[in-house]
């Protein structure tokens, strides 16, 4: 068998280098953030198993033989006990659920529960402001301000790149040990390599599954992606024709949504006069069009409003939003996942994947495992990075000694920033930060790597 040639040699080790110098980069920028959406996601796959225990005093009511309440005397109790405007009517999902009433106060919404069979008020607090759903805000950073979820696709983005360089370094390339085993012990860098190494290898797909599907969060490309898989047709997905008139407020403001319909526009009453249906009758006819149970009803609010019932269970069959008019009580507009264009329909199963809703147990179970890895596999990282560095630096990688390797790799992160524009806009920003270290390393050689 012929030598390998020197030149070959070297540019093997120059690429190895320039790859493995981006991995510590994305891993520098990501990691921090890894850790922090796998324990919140991790939790939020379980967000009705935990909120149903941990509020269960608001949540849970006995389960009684008697008939329950109508829907406008459970409102009316909510309102004796928390004055104010009625604006959303939740109907109980399972015979132990309360009924959850959204009331519109001097100090914001309220969320009050009331016991469905005998009228009884177990409680109120601000609306959205369960365990989950503060977990809900941490997980998408919402919790920190709207401009955050910008960092949601920065993140996503550089996850992806993580995990494509993590297996390139990890390519056996010969080597016997590392690959599917841990060797050595925890006391030893290689012990934390192969553990680092081995936990990539497993739960890669799953990172960028996630990244994938969590990008229709993002902020930008979140946003375009939502317009061009809905058209300009009010939010509706392409192919809902609305021939009716459309009011300025978004499904959103008033309802749990798909995020097909986060833009979604509430169409208006086209004939605002004469004597509105009650609750009790717009309940009727979406429990005689089949909503799954535990759907909420939006109430108009003005003589152009409609009552708007939407659901968004686990089976992604039985999404569903209807409004009706408010006086005749007839649907303006009835549409489902059916009626989600190709790319809306794939994009809405990636979500509801990714909240552990597709395939029930197993796929919370799944997640949760998932969630735990990435936590190791960040952690692992930590470990081998401290006990690598030299003392007194930050232990980046060498660079390669053919600079021209570079070029290559710059193209494909070219073409991710192109289809991710904010992950485009942060790798120049960590390439200019790379160059301004080298340049500094050069004259200061006690922070080079």
């Amino acid at each position: 068998m012929s030598a390998i040639p020197d030149t070959a040699r070297q540019g093997v080790g120059d690429l190895y280098r320039a790859v493995w110098r981006w991995h510590f980069y994305a891993g520098l920028l990501v990691l921090p953030f890894m850790i922090t959406l796998s324990i919140t996601g991790a939790m939020y796959v379980f967000r009705d198993e935990i909120d149903n225990w941990y509020h269960a005093d608001l949540k849970r009511v006995q389960v009684q033989d008697s008939q329950r309440l109508a829907p406008t005397a459970q409102v009316a109790s909510a309102l004796d006990a928390v004055p104010g405007t009625a604006v959303k009517y939740t109907d109980p999902a399972d015979p132990g659920a309360s009924t959850e009433v959204t009331v519109s106060t001097d100090r914001g919404r309220m969320a009050v529960y009331v016991n469905p069979y005998n009228g009884l008020v177990l409680g109120a607090m601000p609306d959205r402001s369960t365990i989950m759903w503060t977990v809900r805000t941490l997980h998408s950073f919402k919790y920190f301000g709207t401009w955050t979820r910008y960092l949601i696709e920065i993140a996503a983005g550089w996850s992806i790149l993580l995990v494509g360089t993590g297996i390139w370094l990890w390519w056996p390339r010969g080597q016997k040990g590392g690959i599917v085993s841990v060797r050595g012990r925890p006391q030893r860098r290689v012990f934390w390599r192969d553990l680092h190494a081995v936990t990539g290898l497993f739960v890669g797909f799953f990172i960028v599954f996630l990244a994938v599907t969590g990008m229709p969060w993002s902020g930008v490309w979140g946003g375009k992606v939502n317009e061009w898989a809905n058209g300009n047709n009010f939010g509706y997905p392409n192919g809902v024709r609305v021939n009716v008139p459309m009011s300025q407020q978004k499904l959103d403001e008033i309802a749990k949504t798909s995020w097909s319909l986060e833009q979604a526009q509430i169409p208006e009453s086209p004939a605002p006069g004469g004597t509105p249906i009650t609750l009790d009758d717009a309940v009727a006819a979406f429990d005689r069009l089949g909503l799954h149970r535990g759907y909420a009803v939006g109430l108009p609010q003005k003589p152009e409003g409609v009552f708007s019932g939407s659901v968004y269970p686990d089976n992604l069959s039985r999404q569903r939003v209807v409004h009706l008019d408010q006086y005749g009580g007839q649907p303006l507009l009835d549409m489902g996942y059916a009626d989600y264009g190709p790319l809306g329909k794939w994009l809405e199963w990636g979500i509801n994947t990714h909240m552990g809703q597709t395939f029930g147990v197993l796929n919370q179970i799944i997640l949760l495992a998932a969630c735990a890895a990435i936590v190791l596999l960040a952690v692992s990282a930590a470990v081998m990075w401290w006990k690598r560095r030299p003392s007194g630096s930050l232990g980046v990688p060498p660079l390669p000694q053919d600079r021209r390797v570079f070029r290559g790799l710059i193209a494909i992160l070219a073409v991710g920033g192109v289809i991710f524009p904010l992950v485009g806009a942060s790798l120049l920003v960590m390439l200019a930060l790379d160059m301004a270290y080298v340049r500094l390393s050069r004259r200061n050689p006690a922070v080079a790597a």
